[in-house]
């Protein structure tokens, strides 16, 4: 009888592993597609396909700057071979690289909300923004 308690207690302490690994995942895939989503409308106004909109600019800013900073965290060790991401084994071999980018990304995004104003500054200032992504994506994203 207390074998079976014993075993039931290391099955259910496994499953109850699998599920808050798999939570953590899924809050950063859900933090990355927010931030995803945001480069749309953004990256349209840049090439001069949408028109210049402060609201829309300054809400995707905003989940830049947010979601870089809750990020960092969603990447512990117990997660690097989880299933169902994209996350690259180079996250955890270069931890202080991979946050220092984070970490950027939300100055940067943060500078630009306060410095974008209009077009000229949004051409400006988001590039510096963007570059963040582009340099996370280069080193810790599996290509697709």
């Amino acid at each position: 009888m207390k074998r079976t308690i014993f075993i039931a207690s290391v099955l259910a302490l496994g499953v109850s592993a699998a599920i808050a690994q798999s939570d953590v995942v899924e809050q950063r895939q859900n933090l990355m597609k927010q931030m995803g989503s945001q480069t749309r409308p953004i990256g349209g106004m840049l090439r001069g396909q949408e028109p210049f909109d402060l609201a829309k600019v300054q809400a995707g800013l905003k989940v830049f700057a947010e979601n870089s900073q809750k990020a960092a965290p969603l990447f512990p060790e117990n997660t690097k071979d989880a299933p169902k991401t994209e996350a690259l084994p180079s996250i955890w071999q270069n931890k202080a690289k991979f946050e220092s980018i984070m970490t950027k990304l939300n100055q940067d995004a943060t500078t630009a909300l306060a410095s974008i104003k209009d077009e000229a500054t949004l051409k400006a200032e988001m590039p510096k923004v963007l570059q963040n992504c582009g340099a996370c994506h280069n080193d810790f994203r599996k290509k697709s």
